[in-house]
């Protein structure tokens, strides 16, 4: 660990934290949701509402990671390495983990269902703490950074992983379905996934060599049982009938038959 990610893991812990005590504890940070969300932003610019309603798609599991798979998929071909799919992988997975825990502990109710001006809305039926659609902007955009090989790559990429992150984040509050607090804490679990992937990269070499492994049995089983193409002729072991087969049937010994011979040494047939 450099000192770099040592400081940023540190921050970003202290940040996590403070947001979820400030929250529980219904300090000023609640205040300032209530405050923003009673502010109404999407009435105050109903013009961006359409533009934006399809811009937080940039944050949604399903349509962000079908796009960064396909990409990664082909890098995984052009470098010949299962990595790139590993890595995007084990972060949804463990983002999944780690933010629906915390949703389903805390059961935060959003702006929408509110039913307490100034209350916390915790311990209720929800699940809107931290923001998924903002952690997942974060990891899903972050991984191409992060498996970025050149450092301008590496730059580009993290622009725009932040710029989604934080559009995307502050997209929800717009809209009305987050409170700024759950954006925070969006951010702050999204980059904690990201920091805790190098602590992973032996688990997942492991997994590429298994998997490799696996692949080339199968290729292997494959290949020595070929199956024959091409249309079946008339007369072959595979077109001829089993009963049909001569060379299958049992050896024939030949069978004299001798019929009773008449009175006079010869046959009914009149022959000797």
């Amino acid at each position: 660990m450099t000192r770099t990610r040592f400081w940023l893991l540190g921050t970003t812990i202290a940040v996590y934290a403070a947001t979820v005590i400030g929250v529980l504890t219904t300090s000023w940070l609640v205040e300032l949701d209530w405050q923003v969300m009673l502010f109404r932003p999407y009435k105050q610019w109903p013009e961006f509402h359409t533009f934006l309603d399809y811009f937080v798609v940039m944050g949604q599991r399903g349509p962000t990671a079908v796009a960064v798979a396909a990409w990664l998929g082909w890098c995984c071909h052009r470098q010949r390495t299962l990595r790139p799919l590993l890595v995007l992988g084990t972060s949804l997975l463990l983002l999944n983990a780690t933010v629906g825990a915390v949703k389903l502990g805390f059961g935060r109710l959003g702006p929408h269902y509110a039913t307490t001006v100034g209350s916390n809305e915790m311990w209720r039926t929800g699940d809107i703490f931290p923001s998924g659609h903002t952690a997942n902007a974060v990891v899903t955009w972050g991984v191409l950074a992060y498996l970025a090989t050149t450092p301008l790559a590496r730059r580009v990429a993290s622009l725009i992983a932040a710029g989604f992150a934080f559009g995307v984040g502050m997209t929800t509050v717009y809209l009305g379905t987050h409170w700024l607090s759950d954006v925070v804490l969006g951010w702050a679990a999204g980059v904690l996934v990201l920091l805790a992937l190098p602590w992973l990269e032996p688990a997942m070499a492991r997994a590429e060599v298994l998997l490799l492994t696996l692949w080339r049995r199968v290729r292997e089983r494959r290949a020595a049982a070929p199956v024959p193409t091409g249309p079946l002729v008339a007369g072959t072991p595979l077109a001829t009938p089993r009963a049909a087969r001569d060379d299958e049937l049992p050896a024939r010994e030949t069978v004299a038959v001798i019929r009773p011979a008449a009175a006079a040494g010869r046959g009914p047939d009149g022959r000797p």
